[in-house]
């Protein structure tokens, strides 16, 4: 099916929209009024410059508080029209949006309503245009699609239809099932939006909450289903407002909302993909750092040994059970010293899954490799943290054995694995590793940082094998650098924890008085809460387990944690993050690091 984007979607000038709509492989776009008032080029040379980027103007919008109104106001009302279809002729466009009206003026007549509709409607037809009717959540009298409807079909004229939008049919609860009930010819155009379930003023909420369908929590899908089933023939096109997108770079956003309509038209069975091929497991992740030797004795203290080396890379592999750590110190180190690069996922079709990862827009990424060395497909995710897909262990053989020691194991394999995403990136990513890596994405959670609150979310496979939390990092205004992490799962925390402070390594102090609430909440014994107070080890509960978790002090960006998980516990400790990133604060505080 032809994709449009509304340019409201997008930040920047209209011509920097279009551009960014056009490489994104989008077919239309909406031109919304205010980018064309504020642009300095003639309706002709956006028409022009739509051609040149092979883009059609598929809509013109909005059009506001037409109907239902006294016979004088109407009259000013068709005046202001005629200067707007003039306009859409110049720009090339032949459709038109038309809110339904929250004017004071209007009344709550549909007779009258639809009489003045079809008298626009007579006007825009002179023109060559069609006038498509949308009912806002928030409309002072019409405020659903079917009463929209309602109305259209009273007026019974042939260039006046219905607006569709995703957003105002479901944040009422409407039930879209009514929509199989429009003749889909009279379906004049689509409009899509996914967002967050809110408790808030509905108008609030849609000028600032909206995101890409997959982001939030609407039943996009299902709604678009029914649209197909009246045989709408027209563009998807996507209307959000959202003030994280109106901030952030418009090509990668258009990218994102490309790759939202492709998941979409695929979910409804309107577009085919490559099947997704879900990771089984992590196979290793990825430091980069200008320096080893912090990193290399935090790796040592935690019980890892340098197993081996890159045949031909500067690049050692620690290895611990299952928990597999490549340390590089290669030339591509960014701000902040040691840092999360890389991840590889092991991956029951690694061709397959750089297949759908490239169907789905995500940048495939050149590799330098030798001759001889293992051929490993990978791509970017938004934060810019390479994914490597590995079908076997066949990738190890790129690296020369080292003599050492294996030190008792108290690590069994990575847990999870924390990415901070910048401000922008946080409901790109989510839909990236849903979409792209077949990943089940759990609720959203809202953790308190001492500077802040951050938005956190886990996504993961289905056996727990695969754990990555997303959480949102710094403000654009904000140039602190927050830590990732690497989480690592033993069987005895407390073992653990002893060990790593008798190896030399530091754990992160935390406050008595999060004992003291700990034993308020939970019936522990004084010697289990001592032992946790000494070692650092915070504790939790849910309905299927607990957890037991402590932290090392941060090398660079990264720090790690070691997790006990027993009795089937799911989560990630979020009660306990605000004690943690508070702890950071204080070390950091003290120390600069």
């Amino acid at each position: 099916m032809r994709t449009s984007i509304a340019t409201v979607s997008l930040s920047g000038s209209l011509t920097e929209k279009l551009t960014a709509a056009s490489r994104a492989g989008f077919d239309g776009v909406e031109i919304f009024e205010n980018d064309l008032l504020a642009s300095p080029l003639t309706p002709e040379e956006i028409r022009a410059r739509c051609a040149d980027l092979g883009l059609r103007i598929d809509l013109y919008q909005p059009m506001r508080d037409i109907e239902a109104v006294p016979a004088d106001e109407f009259a000013r009302n068709l005046r202001r029209a005629r200067h707007k279809f003039e306009l859409m002729r110049r720009l090339g466009a032949d459709t038109v949006l038309v809110c339904s009206s929250v004017s004071p003026l209007a009344v709550d007549d549909d007779a009258l309503a639809a009489e003045q509709l079809s008298r626009l409607a007579d006007l825009a037809q002179d023109f060559g245009i069609r006038v498509a009717y949308e009912a806002l959540a928030w409309g002072r009298h019409v405020n659903t699609y079917d009463h929209a409807w309602r109305v259209v079909e009273t007026a019974d004229h042939p260039a006046l239809g219905t607006c569709l939008d995703s957003f105002h049919i479901l944040s009422r609860g409407s039930d879209p099932k009514g929509i199989e009930e429009i003749p889909g010819a009279k379906i004049f155009f689509l409009q899509l939006a996914d967002a967050p379930l809110l408790a808030m003023d509905v108008l609030r909420w849609s000028r600032h909450y909206r995101c890409f369908p997959g982001q939030g929590d609407f039943d996009v899908a299902g709604l678009l289903a029914h649209v197909l089933r009246t045989g709408y023939a027209g563009p998807l096109s996507l209307e959000v407002f959202n003030d994280v997108f109106r901030q952030a770079e418009a090509g990668p956003t258009a990218v994102d909302a490309r790759r939202s309509l492709l998941v979409l038209q695929e979910a409804v069975g309107a577009a085919e993909l490559p099947a997704p091929v879900v990771p089984t497991g992590v196979a290793f992740a990825e430091l980069v750092t200008p320096d080893t030797e912090p990193v290399s004795a935090l790796l040592a203290a935690l019980g890892f040994a340098r197993a081996a080396r890159h045949r031909t890379k500067p690049v050692d592999l620690w290895q611990q059970g299952e928990a597999r750590i490549l340390v590089n110190t290669g030339p591509a180190v960014r701000r902040g010293g040691t840092q999360l690069a890389a991840i590889g996922l092991r991956s029951p079709d690694p061709a397959a899954a750089a297949e759908r990862a490239e169907a789905l827009l995500a940048p495939v990424l050149p590799r330098r490799r030798g001759p001889r060395d293992a051929p490993l497909d990978a791509v970017a995710a938004p934060d810019g943290t390479e994914l490597f897909f590995c079908g076997s262990d066949h990738w190890r053989a790129d690296f020369a054995h080292l003599a050492h020691t294996p030190a008792a194991t108290d690590v069994r394999h990575i847990d999870h694995l924390a990415l901070t995403q910048p401000w922008h990136h946080f409901d790109e990513a989510t839909l990236f590793h849903r979409s792209v890596l077949g990943l089940h994405a759990q609720e959203s959670v809202d953790v308190a940082d001492p500077y802040g609150l951050l938005r956190s979310r886990a996504v993961t496979n289905a056996d727990g094998s695969v754990r990555i939390a997303l959480t949102v990092g710094a403000a654009p205004t904000d140039d602190t650098v927050r830590a990732q992490h690497i989480a690592l799962a033993t069987d005895d925390v407390v073992a653990a924890a002893r060990r790593f402070r008798a190896g030399g390594g530091r754990l992160l102090p935390v406050p008595a008085n999060y004992y003291d609430d700990l034993a308020a909440r939970y019936e522990l014994t004084d010697e289990e809460l001592a032992t946790y107070r000494d070692l650092g080890i915070l504790y939790d509960r849910d309905a299927h387990g607990v957890f037991r978790h402590c932290y090392t002090r941060t090398v660079g960006r990264v720090f790690f944690e070691l997790v006990q998980r027993d009795g089937g516990y799911r989560g990630y400790g979020a009660r306990n993050a605000p004690v943690r990133l508070a702890a950071q604060h204080a070390v950091r505080a003290v120390t600069g690091g």
